[in-house]
């Protein structure tokens, strides 16, 4: 039997983040896909999607 097959390969590294200083959320200070130049309030994705079904629901 051929042990090789079985082997499980070691974590990937984890990427580097490249590029400008991004922009902290304003709801869960976690950094953003906007850069820090960018004006008005910015949210992390999950925020933005947690905002965006908080709503549609609403009303």
């Amino acid at each position: 039997m051929d042990d090789a097959y079985c082997e499980t390969p070691g974590p990937a590294p984890a990427p580097q983040e490249a590029g400008p200083p991004y922009a902290e959320c304003v709801l869960c200070r976690e950094p953003t896909e906007y850069p820090e130049s960018t004006k008005g309030s910015t949210l992390c994705p999950v925020c933005a999607w947690q905002e965006a079904g908080r709503t549609a629901c609403s009303g």
